[in-house]
């Protein structure tokens, strides 16, 4: 496992928002993480990256603990958040934000990533502020693969996305995915993530309910139908 998540608990002040959740990523591996709101989806990959670090329980990459490690210590050793807000910075220009997140060696140069997002390219002078929703998501998945993750962490990527922006979107993903990237992929909208996923974690009121492929999550109806609202 690349990633190992062992019986954490965490809290936002007296809010205790994961109850022992435990969870993994291989090698190479997309994990979906799926949830109704509020499910602690987003609190997991916040608990992973340092920014909410849980009071109790082990996390391990590659196999050593980064349990407490601050969460710009934990960026360089290879874990890169595209969070659900985006979070770029609104009065730098597109450019600006790429150029600030770039590290020497990555994998993925800015002209590659640029050739696979041409729309960017197009708005690269434009302040944040001013790009659009997918735009400005594809600043933030772009930004984040600048650093030369080697765990990529994705909050919501297709939310509030006009349709053929989700195709661009998620044909990025897909792509990782064939370059062995290992993923961990919150999404709202469950087919999508079941398409890329090679393991599935169903979570619900910061407990994980269920865990296997999606196959077998498919064909759980219970499952789907009381955590997920699928089907019926």
């Amino acid at each position: 496992m690349i990633l190992d998540i062992r019986g954490i608990d965490t809290y936002y002040g007296l809010g205790h928002i994961l109850h022992g959740l435990s969870l993994g990523v291989g090698e190479g591996e997309v994990v979906a993480l799926l949830g109704r709101n509020g499910a602690g989806k987003t609190t997991t990959l916040r608990s992973i990256t340092g920014l909410t670090p849980p009071a109790r329980g082990t996390i391990t990459y590659k196999g050593a603990s980064i349990g407490g490690m601050p969460a710009h210590r934990i960026s360089q050793l290879g874990i890169a958040l595209v969070p659900e807000t985006r979070g770029i910075f609104s009065y730098l220009t597109a450019r600006e934000n790429l150029e600030i997140a770039r590290r020497p060696g990555s994998r993925w140069p800015l002209e590659g990533m640029l050739e696979r997002f041409p729309k960017l390219r197009e708005v690269l002078d434009r302040k944040g502020r001013l790009l659009s929703g997918g735009e400005q998501q594809m600043l933030a998945i772009v930004r984040a693969l600048l650093t030369g993750p080697e765990l990529l962490l994705l909050d919501e990527p297709s939310q509030g996305l006009a349709p053929l922006v989700v195709e661009t979107v998620m044909g990025t993903v897909r792509e990782l995915k064939r370059e062995r990237v290992s993923m961990l992929l919150v999404e709202q909208n469950a087919e999508m993530a079941l398409e890329l996923a090679d393991r599935v974690y169903v979570i619900d009121h910061g407990t994980i309910v269920f865990e296997g492929t999606p196959v077998s999550l498919r064909a759980n109806h219970e499952v789907t139908t009381t955590y997920l609202g699928v089907g019926g």
